[in-house]
């Protein structure tokens, strides 16, 4: 579910609407229900979800995403089904319907299958044929003026996983090797063994801040440590932490001056996320900068399996907070497949799915007692 503070695109048909949802969403989407939310006359959110299975009711997924946009502030909005007309028709009938009853005014209702759309609501054989408007995506003036303004629509949602999986062959073995060494390198500093190391996340420990956040959101609790000695106080715990925040300010400043990490900076920090004081550090330090999705990109593609919760998690906030909602959904699949009880990662997943603005993490973390952590400043409203 995408916010759309990015360049505006201008939209004055159904057609040019087609045109536009894949740069709204990021991909071009199939066998897909999308619904484009308007305030006024400006496009403010585009939510997709997947067609139901033939036979299921369509009825409680249409709730939902009518939930969703009805927290946009949204006045109105379109529903746009991609599939087959059997498939398709109930979907957009069962939205359509959840929106009204949701208090927003449908302005169209569309099918785009094979090339070709078609209106639910428009019965002039004039402007919305029977047998549908062909579109051409590419020569389009949307998007054509989207290409324009750097924005990239990639051919499926497959390919946007593609961009968050793992690095394998020689990359995968060099980092395994990298990671052997940082695990050894924490367990000396923490002053642990690293046969005391759990193999991969399962209990949680300590709060990680004051647990105080937005209303009706779920507050993130402590992680274990990923593959990593479990060191909650005491001076080896406050040597992880330094580590971690000379880490984690290192890799930021490398990566605003263009520079690649290499695979023991990449490990080292890695290992040292997995302790939530280090990851909270971080979210702090995370925004919705370019360099800052480019960084959690390239940290989550290279982290061992078992290390990739916070890096994956950090990421997804990043896209998140620059509106790029559909990167952070698959960013947060991936970590939710391999680490379901990831508290962070359940907790943005949760928002993104409920559909809730950015902002209503502003001040997140909140921790009290250590200096090693900063509050984030509250973003201005637009």
């Amino acid at each position: 579910m995408n916010s759309t503070e990015r360049p505006r695109l201008s939209v004055r048909s159904p057609g040019d609407l087609v045109a536009a949802v894949p740069y709204l969403l990021g991909f071009h989407p199939a066998d897909s229900v999308v619904v484009v939310a308007v305030r006024g006359r400006r496009v403010v959110f585009a939510a997709r979800g997947d067609l139901p299975e033939a036979g299921a009711d369509p009825a409680p997924a249409a709730r939902h995403l009518a939930e969703v946009v009805a927290r946009q502030d949204a006045d109105a909005a379109t529903v746009v089904g991609y599939g087959p007309a059997a498939r398709v028709t109930g979907t957009v009938d069962a939205v359509g319907d959840a929106l009204d009853s949701a208090g927003l005014i449908v302005l169209d209702a569309l099918r785009v299958t094979d090339g070709r759309w078609w209106s639910y609501l428009c019965a002039e054989p004039a402007c919305c044929p029977a047998d549908g408007t062909p579109y051409d995506p590419v020569a389009n003036q949307v998007s054509a003026a989207a290409v324009f303004a750097g924005q990239v629509a990639l051919p499926d949602r497959a390919a946007l996983a593609a961009q968050v999986s793992a690095l394998d062959g020689p990359v995968r073995l060099a980092m395994r090797r990298a990671t052997a060494r940082a695990r050894r390198r924490l367990a000396a500093l923490a002053g642990v063994s690293v046969d005391d190391a759990p193999p991969e996340a399962g209990t949680a420990g300590g709060a990680p801040g004051s647990g105080v956040g937005p209303a009706g959101a779920t507050p993130p609790e402590a992680l274990p440590a990923d593959g990593g000695p479990v060191v909650d106080v005491g001076p080896g715990a406050r040597a992880v932490r330094a580590a971690g925040v000379a880490a984690v300010r290192a890799a930021f400043r490398r990566q605003r001056r263009g520079e690649r990490l290499d695979d023991d900076e990449v490990a080292w920090l890695t290992v040292l996320l997995t302790h939530v004081p280090v990851r909270d550090h971080a979210w702090s330090r995370t925004d919705g900068r370019d360099t800052d999705i480019s960084l959690w990109t390239d940290v989550l593609r290279r982290a061992e399996p078992d290390l990739i919760g916070a890096p994956g998690s950090l990421l997804a906030f990043a896209a998140w907070r620059a509106g790029h909602g559909a990167l952070a959904a698959v960013a947060l699949e991936r970590v939710l497949t391999a680490h379901p009880d990831h508290s962070l990662a359940v907790t943005l997943d949760d928002a993104l799915r409920r559909g809730l603005a950015p902002s209503e993490l502003d001040g997140w973390p909140v921790v009290t007692g250590s200096s090693v952590l900063r509050r984030r400043r509250r973003r201005p409203r637009r």
